[in-house]
């Protein structure tokens, strides 16, 4: 590998441009091309960064300028497959989520990555974000069993909602948006999941008649805890209580508080779905006369980044990992566990019946 991490970037919509711009700001990376079909896409993002080779397909893409690294940052239905062209060239791997389509195929990229030495990171953004990570920690120091409540729906309309109607065409909302947070519930539990059931509704004639765009999951963990997730695109969606993220346990609670995104109304908008303006936590001692023995606390969290700063770090770490041989197995076990859960709820939807994962 030369100095620099020389990195294809696969996708220029939304989230390949943030990683695009990561790899442009950030010591270490070159960026040796830009490959999406739509011309428009591309050759927006390669005069934003000074100019770049354009590919518009990505198998002669990656046979001409031969990446150290690839970012796959395209429809999820292509996910799987172009990760295992790259490994298969040679390169490290940063790939949007989900994973896969499947759990088998999650598992043949994790498999061959292990067999070629290379490094691949998925895009679990919440995994390095310091607020969600002390959420996280809170949340550990409430006892068992947890109660987790987390939802994000989005009243999407206009572009926006062309892209949810695009990627409807593979995976509903609880699947593609589903990973992130039931990452974090068994991040928070620590503890197996043994069972998944969910509901779903279409609401929409715009979509297939066998896709749903609202969904809800349960997930039951073996100590004890629970819970759940929903997820809704749309320009039907409401805006109350679009962003909900809660977890109780015996000895209190703690929410994340986005104030920003609730003041604005902002569910569509790609910045307010990691906002945690403050952490609030709630303690449930009480003093002998009934009452509680220690007042709400608010944890501020003024210097969070923003999603393009979460971009940033996330690049920074997949370069740590390729130069320091980081070890990524617990995330590789992370992402396969979130996909099997999802795709679980998904089934359930499907045949109205709870999944086992045992």
């Amino acid at each position: 590998m030369s100095e620099n991490l020389r990195v294809l970037v696969v996708g220029c919509g939304t989230q390949g441009a943030h990683h695009a711009r990561a790899y442009h700001r950030l010591e270490g990376f070159e960026i040796v091309g830009l490959v999406d079909r739509d011309p428009v896409n591309r050759a927006r993002l390669a005069e934003e960064l000074g100019g770049l080779p354009q590919f518009d397909e990505y198998e002669s893409a990656l046979a001409a300028v031969k990446p150290d690294g690839v970012a796959i940052a395209t429809w999820p239905d292509t996910h799987g497959r172009f990760a295992l062209q790259a490994l298969e060239a040679g390169a490290h791997v940063f790939l949007e989520k989900p994973l896969a389509e499947t759990v088998e195929e999650a598992q043949a990229v994790v498999r061959l990555a292990r067999q070629k030495r290379r490094k691949v990171l998925i895009g679990y953004i919440l995994q390095h974000h310091p607020t969600w990570i002390r959420f996280i920690e809170v949340a550990r120091t409430l006892g068992k069993p947890l109660v987790m409540r987390m939802n994000l729906n989005q009243q999407s309309v206009g572009a926006a909602w062309e892209v949810h109607k695009r990627l409807m065409d593979t995976m509903s909302p609880i699947v593609d948006c589903g990973v992130h947070y039931v990452d974090v519930m068994c991040q928070m539990t620590l503890a197996r999941p043994v069972r998944v059931q969910a509901i779903g509704a279409r609401l929409s004639d715009e979509i297939s008649r066998d896709m749903y765009n609202y969904g809800q999951l349960q997930v039951v963990f073996d100590d004890g805890s629970v819970g759940w997730y929903e997820a809704g695109w749309g320009p039907m969606m409401s805006e109350v209580a679009f962003f909900v993220k809660d977890v109780i346990g015996p000895k209190g609670c703690v929410n994340i508080v986005a104030r920003t995104a609730k003041e604005q109304g902002t569910s569509a908008d790609i910045d307010s779905h990691t906002q945690a303006n403050a952490l609030q936590v709630h303690l449930a001692e009480c003093t002998p006369d009934g009452t509680f023995a220690k007042p709400d606390r608010v944890l501020d969290t003024p210097d969070e980044p923003d999603h393009q700063g979460l971009c940033d770090r996330e690049q920074a770490y997949w370069l740590s990992a390729i130069r320091e041989d980081l070890d990524l197995a617990e995330h590789y076990e992370a992402a396969v566990n979130s996909l099997r859960i999802v795709l679980a709820a998904d089934k359930s939807v499907r045949t109205g019946r709870s999944v086992s994962l045992k």
